[in-house]
């Protein structure tokens, strides 16, 4: 005796087919949006990131800076990467940096190759990490952490750690070799809803080394403690 074969649900039902897991979508967050005070400096600080693409692979796009009002007046980057899923909530990701001084004197920019990856990792901390490879083949890196703990559901507190560093020295660029600078913060914000948060808090910046005897001939803070306030909001 055969085996009867069961009927195909979806010609039976009209069912659909599986459901198409191959759509692009879009995605942009304002991480860092912020007005930092300190004793002797006022500053503003941003953090923005997006992509573009499906599950696996993806363009992202990010811009990290701060603008105060000394003589080199602040640093921002731009950066277009490719990025591939290489773990469930990890990216594998490469491309372009362009990192521009703010100065009133003109200041220098360098375009980067840069290579990193960015994700969870254990404990729900949040890994963005990279490295950077100027055209004169200097090499230098950042990487921060973060988490969020829920203190309510719509009360969050956000510790955040930052760190630069670089192999070699580039003192036109205000860059000198080893650990630059660290930023450590914590931030408390409120989601009014998912998609917009207020938020206040406290950052710590430190330069150490070459960094932070560059800066000072510069006239800049080679240490601030500030009060912070902005606000974070993704589309």
């Amino acid at each position: 005796m055969g085996v009867v074969k069961p009927p195909d649900p979806a010609a039976t039902t009209g069912w659909p087919s599986p459901v198409n897991d191959n759509a692009l979508n879009s995605f942009l967050l304002f991480d860092l949006f912020e007005f930092q005070r300190g004793a002797d400096v006022e500053a503003a600080r941003w953090d923005i990131l997006g992509w573009y693409g499906g599950d696996i692979n993806r363009i992202w796009f990010k811009s990290e800076g701060r603008y105060n009002g000394v003589p080199r007046i602040g640093e921002m980057d731009l950066q277009v990467l490719y990025g591939r899923l290489i773990s469930p909530f990890v990216d594998f990701q490469a491309g372009f940096r362009y990192e521009q001084q703010l100065s009133w004197n003109n200041g220098l920019g360098r375009p980067q190759a840069v290579v990193g990856v960015q994700g969870l990792v254990p404990y729900g901390m949040e890994l963005e990490a990279a490295i950077f490879v100027s055209k004169d083949g200097d090499i230098s890196g950042r990487a921060t952490l973060a988490q969020n703990f829920l203190l309510t559901q719509r009360l969050i507190l956000l510790p955040r750690f930052e760190i630069n560093a670089a192999i070699q020295s580039a003192e036109r660029y205000g860059v000198g070799a080893g650990v630059n600078d660290i930023e450590v913060g914590v931030r408390l914000r409120y989601e009014v809803v998912r998609e917009f948060a207020p938020y206040v808090g406290i950052s710590w910046l430190k330069s150490f080394g070459e960094t932070a005897a560059l800066r000072s001939a510069e006239g800049e803070n080679t240490s601030a403690f500030q009060v912070v306030a902005g606000f974070r909001m993704w589309f």
